[in-house]
């Protein structure tokens, strides 16, 4: 279908896995111009300061235990807004192709003739264990990599990831949304051949001032989670390149007290 040339333009936006510096510059210049913004629940805070004051924003986050919007109605608002505002911003954490619906709402919003374009950003599957030093692929440790959800065993009625399957299929697993079921997860993993003693990490909120971590033995890490107290939003790293792990190298956090300032045009640049 033909865009309407009287439409506005939903730009999905990654915001990153949390840590406000590491917003891409195309990001930073969209939330600095946009007229709309409809943003997710795990978005740097500071970022939500860079729209002029005039700018109509929207929260349409989803976390796990608290009633949330449903997607199809966060669908129908963005087509809404491209009626009434040039430059709408749809920012999601991470990136938005990752996990992160966003390729349902351009699917959506393509079929209705709505002109949108896809702006990726840093996802927490790479980021958030560079924040503590651990890479994710390594020569000698780990050449291949897969990215999988955690979430499916929770919130849908079958399960698509065939865990066991999975457990000797790569060399590194990052898995996204999974804290809540790894105990389950960790039990078919073991169950489809994945040595006990592989080395395996869970990261907390990384890359914001609350990340905090814990690294063991697959077969413990469970129970190192729940001694811990780590909570969502984590991620899981297994395999051996989490021996590979430099905490030398990891960035520093920023300031829980202190928001990162974020200078965007003047109020003046904007509207001109």
């Amino acid at each position: 279908m033909v865009a309407q040339a009287s439409l506005g333009t939903v730009h999905l936006v990654g915001a990153g896995p949390g840590d406000p510096d590491l917003l891409t510059v195309r990001a930073h210049r969209l939330l600095s111009t946009c007229d709309a913004l409809v943003y997710d629940a795990l978005v740097p805070t500071q970022l939500l300061a860079l729209p002029s004051p005039d700018c109509h924003k929207v929260f349409v986050g989803k976390r796990r235990g608290h009633h949330s919007i449903p997607q199809q109605s966060t669908n129908k608002m963005l087509a809404r807004l491209a009626h009434t505002h040039k430059t709408i911003v749809r920012l999601k954490g991470g990136d938005p192709f990752v996990f992160g619906r966003g390729a349902e709402e351009a699917t959506y919003l393509h079929g209705l003739g709505i002109p949108v374009q896809v702006t990726p950003g840093i996802t927490a599957g790479i980021a958030v264990p560079a924040y503590i030093g651990l890479p994710v692929t390594h020569r000698e440790a780990g050449s291949s990599i897969t990215f999988v959800t955690g979430h499916e065993l929770v919130d849908k009625g079958r399960q698509r990831v065939d865990w066991q399957a999975l457990a000797t299929a790569t060399d590194t697993m990052v898995i996204y949304m999974g804290i809540h079921s790894l105990a389950a997860i960790v039990a078919q993993l073991l169950a489809g051949g994945l040595d006990a003693a592989t080395p395996a990490a869970a990261i907390q909120q990384g890359t914001t001032a609350l990340q905090k971590h814990v690294i063991g033995p697959i077969a413990a890490l469970p129970q190192l989670v729940r001694e811990s107290g780590l909570q969502a939003p984590a991620i899981v790293v297994v395999g051996h390149v989490v021996d590979q792990r430099i905490p030398a190298c990891a960035p520093p956090l920023p300031n829980v007290d202190m928001p990162i300032p974020l200078s965007g045009p003047t109020t003046a640049a904007r509207r001109s």
